[in-house]
């Protein structure tokens, strides 16, 4: 191939894929075509992690900091495994052991970070907004990789790429987002994806778990559960998020489990074929019941876990390309 029709190339594929943010802080905002050029440049990522060579060179000579202010084994490993898989250089920084232990400010840390010239920077922290915030005083692209109750749009994009692949276009589609539902960061995600892509969502809730005014978002809301998944194509499960909880949400774990807690019993009040979704990490027993978290056949948990890769692999490609620093 010639090296003019290699240009070419490389010139197309960089006008499909040309998203037109700089940072991607959240679902709310994005359009239904930036959603699609997304999940379909994780595509074929997803290809490229079922080969025996993983890796390529997309991201060489470019620097990811991982800066979780909350623990996670799941994204942080996943946004690793994804930088260096596109060949860029990766660093995980431990909140822990940093100098924000000893009362250095979140501003001064971006500043501090800042001065290093990373590329992107994949933040979690358990205030919502912080990671708008110091998207604010860095040079570089910022990926929310979770923050408070707000949002959590990676999670989103690898949930609908995992739907797209079995039951096809979202659109038409009717998901259940089953659980805690007022501190869930995923759901608020899920939610405005889904909706933006045409699905019709349920939201499922014992009341003391349910956010005032959710149905300003356009869902619509139960508090029984066996009536919020009838006839759904999607059961997405959340877990109890007793880490945000300040009081009594539930009379107990056992309680909950009765009423709210997917069985085999209550998942044949969906559709036939409904497959079940969960972000993780999962409760057993809590709010999905172990037979059906294992089934092979309903359940696409392990699933969810390898779109997250490929989806986070798509992120911080379309996030770094038309920078300082690209290939010519």
């Amino acid at each position: 191939m010639s090296a003019a029709r290699k240009n070419s190339e490389k010139q197309e594929s960089e006008a499909v894929y040309r998203f037109p943010h700089k940072h991607l802080l959240g679902i709310e905002g994005l359009t239904r075509k930036a959603i699609e050029l997304i999940l379909d440049l994780s595509d074929s990522y997803v290809e490229q992690n079922r080969r025996h060579d993983k890796k390529s060179d997309v991201l060489r000579g470019r620097t990811i900091i991982n800066l979780f202010f909350e623990n996670s084994t799941r994204t942080r490993t996943s946004f690793e495994l994804a930088g260096k898989r596109l060949g860029g250089d990766v660093i995980n920084m431990s909140v822990s052991t940093s100098s924000i232990k000893k009362g250095e400010t979140l501003i001064d840390t971006s500043m501090t970070l800042n001065a290093m010239h990373p590329d992107v920077l994949c933040v979690r922290h358990p205030h919502s907004g912080a990671v708008k915030l110091l998207s604010e005083k860095v040079n570089c692209a910022v990926i929310n990789g979770g923050d408070g109750t707000h949002e959590h749009p990676t999670q989103a994009l690898l949930d609908a790429q995992t739907i797209r692949r079995h039951k096809g276009p979202i659109e038409g589609l009717t998901v259940a987002i089953c659980g805690d539902i007022l501190h869930s960061r995923v759901a608020r995600s899920n939610i405005l994806l889904l909706s933006t892509m045409g699905a019709r969502v349920r939201i499922v809730a014992p009341p003391t778990l349910m956010p005032t005014a959710i149905d300003r978002f356009g869902v619509e809301v139960f508090n029984n559960l066996k009536d919020g998944i009838a006839d759904c194509d999607i059961v997405m499960m959340l877990r109890l998020q007793q880490e945000r909880m300040k009081g009594m949400f539930v009379p107990s774990i056992r309680e909950y489990f009765h009423f709210f807690g997917l069985t085999r019993e209550k998942l044949a009040f969906a559709k036939p074929d409904a497959l079940v979704m969960h972000p993780g990490p999962m409760n057993r027993g809590v709010e999905i019941d172990s037979e059906i978290a294992d089934d092979i056949d309903r359940s696409l948990i392990r699933e969810q876990v390898e779109m997250g890769v490929a989806v986070r692999m798509a992120c911080l490609d379309l996030l770094t390309r038309d920078r300082p620093g690209n290939e010519p």
